[in-house]
């Protein structure tokens, strides 16, 4: 089927408040609800060392829309339990599932595993209402036009993340933190057999795409417990090392906020001395801050880093864009290092006008055979390989 009627079609009967049983294929959407327990103590000391500010008065940590959440699942109809999951994680800045759906029934129909669509902290559902609400932001984005000087990409679609993140950098480790904390309690209760869902010990893979492709890679390297030693993973428009990584976008953040999370990540929060003590000290350095720092750039713990992926190589594939400048090809390319960049990295190139954020765009003339050939290219290899 053509992928915008089909994405129009899912997103019409999506819910996060009921279970879904799709008419025309065995396959079902369940919602399952997540209150994280898991780190809350060292993420709420975090959180409570960020300032607020006049956009957001309320602080992250009393967010409660992040702390307590639903989250779908697409699995075969009528299945009580399974044992075999997929992990979809999706990218920075995005406030709803949309073009991710029929990614994840896809692979569900490919695959015949449980496909988890499970929320980044502050994103998707996990943020007030007023964040995505076009009417309620248009005044902020002339303002933030007003305070920074030459700011040509500032647009309601990414004014709550620059706000955010321009006046702290840090929030972007703090969520991604918190963010690796759920999955790490996700994991445990799927492998421990608290899930509703999964059979104890059920095998989880990933996939996962743009920023998320980068969290799964620092959760692999940190791999808590021990609870990811036999997942797979498969990346797509991903995996680069973050000093390659340009976010500067109308849909992501706009490029003051950038400069400032860019800057702050390569320099500073590399830097331990007397006047930097941003970080509340619990740990010396724990093991996913170290996966963190591994990922920022290609000479800091370049062995640690490119080690590893030599070691996981045959549970890590990668697809990377010609056209993407988001998560560049050459980034890719200095995280894993040279000894495995061969057996894990795939360069690819679709016959029309794309963008990382819409690798399967419906306004730019490519014709519905060229789209679902290109979608059909892709997730075949998801679902072979996963």
């Amino acid at each position: 089927m053509e992928i915008s009627t089909r994405t129009k079609q899912l997103k019409a009967i999506f819910s996060y408040d009921k279970k879904v049983i799709l008419e025309d294929q065995p396959l079902e959407i369940r919602p399952y609800h997540f209150i994280q327990n898991m780190g809350v103590n060292e993420i709420e000391q975090f959180q409570q060392l960020l300032p607020t500010n006049e956009f957001c008065s309320i602080p992250d940590n009393n967010i409660q829309e992040n702390k307590s959440f639903s989250y779908t699942i697409f699995t075969p109809k009528g299945s009580r339990k399974t044992n075999q999951a997929i992990l979809l994680l999706h990218g920075l800045n995005e406030r709803n599932w949309d073009k991710y759906l029929t990614w994840a029934e896809y692979l569900s129909l490919a695959t015949g595993k449980a496909v988890i669509l499970f929320p980044i902290a502050f994103h998707m559902n996990r943020t007030p209402g007023n964040w995505y609400n076009p009417r309620a932001l248009m005044p902020w984005v002339a303002r933030r036009k007003q305070e920074v000087e030459h700011l040509n990409n500032s647009t309601f679609v990414n004014v709550a993340l620059s706000y955010r993140l321009s006046d702290t950098p840090l929030r972007f480790y703090i969520s991604g933190k918190e963010s690796m904390f759920n999955l790490w309690q996700l994991f445990r209760e799927i492998k421990t057999g608290q899930h509703l869902l999964f059979e104890k010990d059920s095998s989880i893979n990933i996939f996962a795409y743009s920023i998320g492709a980068f969290l799964s890679q620092i959760l692999m390297l940190a791999n808590p417990e021990h609870l990811l030693d036999d997942s797979k993973l498969f990346l797509f428009c991903g995996g680069s090392i973050f000093s390659q990584m340009d976010g500067s976008a109308r849909d992501i953040m706009d490029q003051e906020a950038y400069r400032r999370v860019k800057n702050y990540f390569l320099n500073d929060f590399l830097t331990k001395n007397d006047e930097h003590q941003t970080l509340p000290v619990l740990y010396e350095e724990d093991f996913m801050e170290k996966a963190f720092k591994a990922m920022i750039r290609p000479e800091v713990m370049k062995n640690y880093r490119e080690s590893f992926f030599e070691r996981i190589q045959d549970r890590l594939r990668i697809v990377t864009l010609k056209k993407d400048t988001v998560m560049p090809t050459q980034g890719v390319i200095e995280a894993l290092g040279p000894k495995c960049v061969d057996t894990i990295l795939e360069k690819l190139d679709f016959p029309y006008e794309y963008s990382h954020q819409n690798p399967f765009p419906t306004n730019t003339g490519a014709t519905p055979e060229m789209l679902y050939q290109s979608f059909t290219g892709i997730f075949n290899k998801v679902a072979n390989f996963l």
